[in-house]
């Protein structure tokens, strides 16, 4: 975006609408590289900037399943479509490279903590000098201008501090962290990048740069949402619901099956009713108890014992098989199950990209699709490979011993 003339020129596929833009990326594990990794598949050019006295990104060395020396199932995860570029950002030769990026380069990201960016003269104030119209996203832990702003921290953290460890789980058991791994390091990414296009665009406007900050912590807490808002206007702490179910309406939750778990959201008193018709238990839409969404959500244990009943019945898929296209609802999968799934097939949410120790190596492909079509993938490269492409045969691309 610093050069439109050039960028425009360049052929841009629908569904890779960012080529043409330049990132480069001082980052390490989650958030950082999960959100730099949507600008990679969207197109753009993702430089991953990686100490090579360190072996790079420490997530290339994090197990169970590594894929030769440097990599990782684990680093392709957070890193696909990206490029690798070896330099120490604290010797004399690491930063002459550095700055030789940073002047053909859009933006600049790095997740390190929050006192990190200013003393490695890799914010906007240090930048701009080099290129005005840079955008710098940081994106650390507790912010950069907060008492905490030395802290390092992790997706886990904030779980517990934020309060979303205390609504998670069963009431009376262990405040648990939310299931899907890494979860506040995904918003936390795509958060960020929210406001790094935000920031692009208005450089592409007016040639100048600035600053984003965005950090785990808060938006951790901004995912409280209307929990929050109930806690901060009526003083209501809402607690972990029985069968992971709805605040305030019923029934929406998980009941068990023959064989396993189903979840059921009747929202609606006409998901309510088309329910009590496929259970054939019209009946109850005469007990004061159930009557409305409200009174359903009072008297939830009773209900939930009714319901309990009919549903263990019949196995899971039968009552997919009746309730489809009725009303909401899901099966309760454990992960082999999800992923297998013939809607998963169906999605094309599973990608193959082919890896160069590995082989063929399935991935998640990226949610977003242009036109119809998901943005391609391909295996980061490995740790240092652009050097010479980047910046050239000379000292600047050579590791310093």
């Amino acid at each position: 975006m610093t050069t439109p003339a050039s960028s425009a020129a360049l052929p841009r596929p629908a569904n890779q609408p960012l080529i043409g833009v330049r990132v480069l990326a001082v980052e390490a594990f989650g958030a950082g590289p999960y959100g730099t990794m949507f600008l990679a598949d969207l197109g753009a050019e993702v430089i991953k900037i990686e100490n090579p006295a360190t072996g790079g990104d420490p997530s290339r060395h994090t197990g169970p399943h590594l894929l030769g020396p440097n990599d990782s199932q684990y680093f392709q995860g957070w890193n696909l479509n990206k490029r690798s570029v070896a330099i120490d950002l604290k010797s004399p030769l690491g930063r002459a490279a550095f700055e030789q990026l940073v002047r053909g380069a859009d933006a600049v990201v790095n997740n390190l903590r929050g006192d990190l960016p200013a003393r490695l003269g890799i914010d906007h104030a240090a930048l701009a000098l080099l290129n005005p119209a840079i955008v710098c996203l940081h994106l650390s832990a507790y912010g950069r201008t907060t008492s905490r702003a030395g802290w390092p921290g992790y997706d886990y953290l904030m779980q517990a501090e934020t309060g979303l460890m205390h609504l998670t789980g069963e009431p009376d058991t262990a405040p648990s962290r939310m299931g899907a791994p890494s979860l506040v390091d995904h918003m936390t990414g795509i958060t960020s990048i929210v406001g790094l296009l935000a920031a692009l665009l208005r450089a592409r406007e007016t040639g100048q740069g600035c600053d984003v900050d965005a950090s785990l912590f808060d938006v951790a807490l901004h995912q409280l949402g209307y929990a929050a808002t109930w806690y901060l206007n009526e003083g209501m702490v809402a607690q972990r619901q029985p069968r992971s179910a709805h605040y305030s309406i019923a029934p929406v939750q998980t009941f068990p099956t023959a064989d396993g778990w189903i979840f059921v959201m009747c929202m609606t008193q006409k998901f309510w009713q088309a329910l009590l018709g496929v259970l054939g238990r019209e009946d109850l839409q005469l007990d004061a108890r159930f009557a409305t969404p409200a009174s359903r959500h009072q008297h939830g244990a009773a209900l939930t014992e009714l319901l309990d009943v009919e549903f263990r019945r019949a196995p899971t898929e039968h009552w997919l098989m009746r309730l489809e296209g009725v009303l909401p609802v899901a099966p309760v999968r454990d992960l082999a199950e999800a992923l297998d799934g013939a809607f998963v097939r169906e999605s094309g949410m599973v990608n193959e990209v082919e890896h160069p120790a590995r082989g063929p190596l399935r991935v998640l492909a990226n949610p977003l699709r242009f036109d119809g079509q998901r943005p391609p993938a391909k295996v980061c490269s490995a740790l240092g490979v652009d050097n010479e492409p980047l910046l050239g045969a000379g000292a600047a691309s050579r590791p310093e011993p």
